[in-house]
């Protein structure tokens, strides 16, 4: 009987890091959730890691929480990145067939991915990962898969996810800190799309917006590929501000006020008066303030991000043309209403998605994310063929762990 092994996902959020470890064996599809642990984000801002030594700590404790509770202790884990620094580009490649049969081999697919990776990039930028898009065999008409075609001229149009180098190499290094290893780096925003996103979905046309507490990413999905990505610098935590702000409260209470009382349903009363009561400097003390205040404050920023993700839409081409519509995740996307308004403001269909898999019976949409890394780790390991004691499992770690320090 195979011995299983542990997957991890490690998802370095603005509000909470979360960590989740599940139990698998290598060829078979069932697996069993070891343990689960978070903690709010101390050093990430905006979705980058600022203060790696306070990050490393929240890390090793989320670890050492996990071995205590399972007995299994992780010992690498796919992290999740984010941040506004990441970007997409379009490229392309052009190669000739090597094969005297001109049969289009994996070689050659491998070769043009190569080739449309050959650009110049910024100061300090890299590619992260490179997704084909279409394949051009000899001109003719773009196909999704040319491997086995015939041709003496292969052209792939590929879509580049890049990043700002400090920040990649400063996440790695926090991982690494933490004592574990970094079996790859994912963007936030796919792993989210990972776990939410049905084939047919993407197939017809899928917008994801993952709203999490410092940045809000973004990840279109067309024809099965990705299609476009971006990651704004707000999310659910400049609600929360902007509460504190505007009813000139502590910023606890503006968090507790948006849990308790935010929603972006279009309230018959809206002159309604709601308290809040808390302590202060052990005295107790009261907070009045009227839902159509708090639904004001609430929506503008709602409406902001909205604003942002039609902007992106429109520059691929794409505003109001998802017959798959909006699907919203994140810890952000719990706000009652917040489903009809992106209807109203996106114009178009829009739901709620949680993760396929949870570690408890509940359905959590904060939770996209980390669950995505755990799948992304599965399906790379089940293609890498990674086992516990497998020589090419152990040189495909080896060769990932000390990609980070080329420079």
């Amino acid at each position: 009987m195979a011995k299983p092994y542990i997957i991890t996902g490690l998802d370095i959020g603005s509000g909470n890091i979360k960590m989740l470890s599940v139990l698998k064996k290598a060829g078979e599809n069932d697996f069993e959730i070891a343990g689960f642990a978070q903690a709010p984000a101390l050093g990430v801002r905006k979705g980058v890691v600022i203060d790696s030594i306070k990050v490393s700590e929240i890390i090793s404790s989320l670890a050492k929480e996990i071995e205590e509770n399972s007995g299994y202790s992780p010992q690498r884990v796919y992290a999740g990145i984010g941040g506004s620094h990441i970007f997409c580009s379009s490229s392309r490649g052009l190669v000739s067939v090597s094969r005297a049969d001109q049969r289009i081999s994996q070689e050659d697919v491998d070769r043009v991915l190569r080739a449309a990776q050959a650009v110049s990039l910024p100061s300090n930028k890299e590619i992260i990962e490179i997704f084909p898009k279409e394949f051009i065999v000899d001109g003719g008409s773009a196909v999704k898969e040319a491997l086995g075609m015939q041709g003496v001229r292969l052209e792939a149009e590929t879509l580049m996810l890049c990043g700002f180098s400090p920040y990649l190499k400063n996440s790695t290094q926090t991982v690494l800190g933490a004592g574990l290893e970094v079996s790859d780096l994912i963007l936030s925003s796919l792993a989210s799309s990972k776990a939410i996103l049905t084939d047919r979905e993407k197939e017809l046309g899928v917008c994801v917006l993952d709203i999490g507490a410092g940045t809000t990413d973004l990840a279109v999905f067309e024809e099965g590929s990705l299609l476009h990505t971006a990651v704004f610098p707000i999310g659910s935590g400049h609600i929360t501000s902007d509460i504190a702000i505007c009813l000139k409260t502590d910023i606890d209470i503006a968090e507790k006020i948006k849990i308790e009382f935010g929603n972006l349903r279009a309230s018959k009363n809206k002159q309604k008066k709601n308290k809040i009561e808390y302590l202060e400097n052990s005295q107790k003390h009261a907070l009045d303030f009227s839902s159509r205040e708090l639904e004001f404050i609430i929506g503008a920023r709602v409406s902001e991000i909205f604003d942002l993700a039609n902007k992106e839409l429109k520059k691929i081409s794409k505003q109001g043309m998802l017959p798959a519509g909006i699907v919203l995740t994140g810890g952000g996307s719990k706000m009652p209403g917040i489903k009809d308004s992106a209807k109203r403001e996106l114009k178009l269909p829009c739901r709620v998605g949680s993760p396929k898999i949870s570690y408890n019976s509940s359905e959590d949409p904060s939770l996209s994310a980390v669950t995505g890394l755990v799948l992304e780790g599965m399906e790379l390991e089940e293609d890498f063929n990674i086992a516990p004691m497998s020589k090419r499992g152990f040189a495909e770690r080896l060769k990932r762990l000390f990609r980070i320090f080329i420079p």
